[in-house]
């Protein structure tokens, strides 16, 4: 499969000076030639979103449903493609692109439900002296002009929860996805204009975050910013955004707790899933488990031998658990930390080895706080699991930490969990589960350097709308 892939622009497919060569992360080839644009051409994107977004804003409900619907059936009718295209960009196993390709067709329902759903309140003005006879109340109006900018772990999922809200609220956008992960935002952009998305009010531009990203979050024209990735990028962005709104998705190290007494058996299946789905590339993969003293050493040997039975392999092989990371830097970045943690003392139980662009799953014992495996992000699969004395003392290593998107606690006992919701500094505590759990309509989003905002349908629209305030004196 080879494709060469052009700006989309105003609604038409334009072509540009210079292209790049995408690879596959697993096999090396070139799969697509992608547009690179000009500071020019991101500023002629800019502009037809900016011209489009009176047409967007006074769209009915109804019809802005109507076109997120379409798209949802259009994708439902190509999931097979889109998934295939998932699995070719970013090495994500078939299995696991499938199954992002199905929660992008429920986000764009949810998406489409909220379109209809954007309503504001009555206000009591008479509740104050002075407020006799008259009426008040709220508004939500789109915020303009959006740009998005996106990650390439959910190159489809992460740039619907982005697509989804804005259009749902009648706004237009300029969309950056990652460079390494561009072909799925292409995709979306053919299927929207299928669905009858007026021109100019979706932009994609693929090119140089330095060209492409800084003159979306500079210009005037942009009213918000929406971006997921890393926290040295979203500090950038926040910093240069001057007065847009900006939400912020920025990743973690995220934990969980295992109290005594918990059937581990139960747990081992999902807690594997949740550390190297994707190859644990997912901002909230479980990177730190805080095992217990009483079930520590099960945990360990049935977490290991569960790993163990993991197949690496090619991405389109339908049986293959983990493949290659999105490129050959971050395999050398990762094995780094792993040296790191073994020359720290931490003990490398299984994996800690690379074969090409694969990282074999890895299991890190008794690693120290100050590793970069334990307090940064490692984005790979990696899990290091360390023994607790009690509960409270792995509250506060889980709380020891830059990072607040998600966490989670398996306990059976209801004082302890309760505990956890709210001594645990996250923006969700997922109780008897892993961190990892997530759906597309939940609020979704953290605190300290893992951002703020939140995305999750509602919320996205709530964050992607004006409240203006009506006053009606009748006297």
């Amino acid at each position: 499969m080879f494709m060469k892939k052009h700006l989309f622009i105003n609604g038409e497919w334009r072509e540009t000076e210079s292209y790049s060569s995408l690879r596959s992360p697993y096999s090396g080839e070139v799969i697509a030639e992608v547009a690179v644009a000009t500071e020019k051409e991101t500023q002629e994107a800019i502009e037809s979103a900016y011209q489009a977004r009176n047409e967007m804003a006074k769209l009915p409900a109804h019809r802005r449903a109507q076109i997120l619907e379409t798209l949802s059936r259009l994708l439902e009718e190509r999931a097979e493609e889109a998934a295939q295209l998932i699995a070719l960009e970013a090495a994500k196993p078939i299995t696991t692109a499938k199954a992002e390709v199905s929660r992008t067709i429920e986000t764009y329902k949810f998406a489409a439900a909220e379109a209809k759903r954007i309503h504001g309140e009555t206000i009591p003005l008479d509740a104050a002296r002075g407020g006799e006879g008259r009426v008040g109340y709220t508004i939500r109006e789109p915020i303009g002009v959006i740009g998005a900018i996106t990650p390439f772990n959910f190159p489809m999922n992460l740039v619907a929860h982005k697509v989804g809200p804005a259009i749902a609220a009648g706004n237009t956008l300029v969309l950056k996805p990652a460079s390494q992960t561009p072909l799925s935002s292409f995709f979306i952009a053919e299927l929207l204009q299928q669905s009858g998305l007026p021109k100019g009010a979706l932009n994609v531009i693929t090119g140089s975050g330095r060209v492409v990203g800084d003159q979306i979050v500079v210009d005037d024209r942009v009213n918000m910013i929406t971006f997921t990735g890393s926290p040295a990028v979203g500090i950038g962005i926040r910093n240069k955004a001057g007065l847009k709104r900006v939400t912020l998705e920025l990743g973690s190290n995220a934990a969980v707790i295992v109290d005594k007494g918990v059937n581990i058996d139960r747990i081992i299946s999902c807690c594997v899933t949740g550390a190297f789905s994707n190859q644990g590339q997912v901002c909230i993969s479980l990177q730190r488990v805080y095992a217990h003293r009483e079930v520590y050493e099960e945990f360990v040997e049935k977490f290991i031998a569960a790993t163990n039975q993991l197949k690496l392999g090619n991405p389109l092989d339908p049986e293959t658990d983990v493949s290659a990371l999105i490129s050959p830097g971050e395999v050398d970045r990762t094995l780094q930390w792993i040296e790191e943690a073994k020359q720290g003392s931490a003990i490398v139980a299984t994996g800690g080895k690379a074969e090409g662009n694969i990282l074999y799953p890895t299991v890190i014992l008794n690693a120290d706080p100050s590793l970069k495996v334990s307090c940064q992000e490692v984005f790979a699969p990696i899990v290091l699991v360390n023994k607790v004395e009690t509960v409270e003392e792995a509250m506060d290593l889980v709380n020891d930490s830059r990072y607040g998107l998600q966490a989670g606690i398996y306990t059976d006992n209801v004082h302890v969990a309760l505990d956890a919701a709210e001594k645990l500094h996250v923006g969700g505590v997922m109780i008897n589960d892993i961190p990892t759990f997530r759906v597309d309509h939940m609020p979704y989003g953290g605190v300290k350097e893992s951002g703020f905002g939140r995305e999750g349908l509602k919320y996205a629209v709530e964050e992607m709308t004006e409240m203006k305030l009506v006053v009606w004196n009748r006297n």
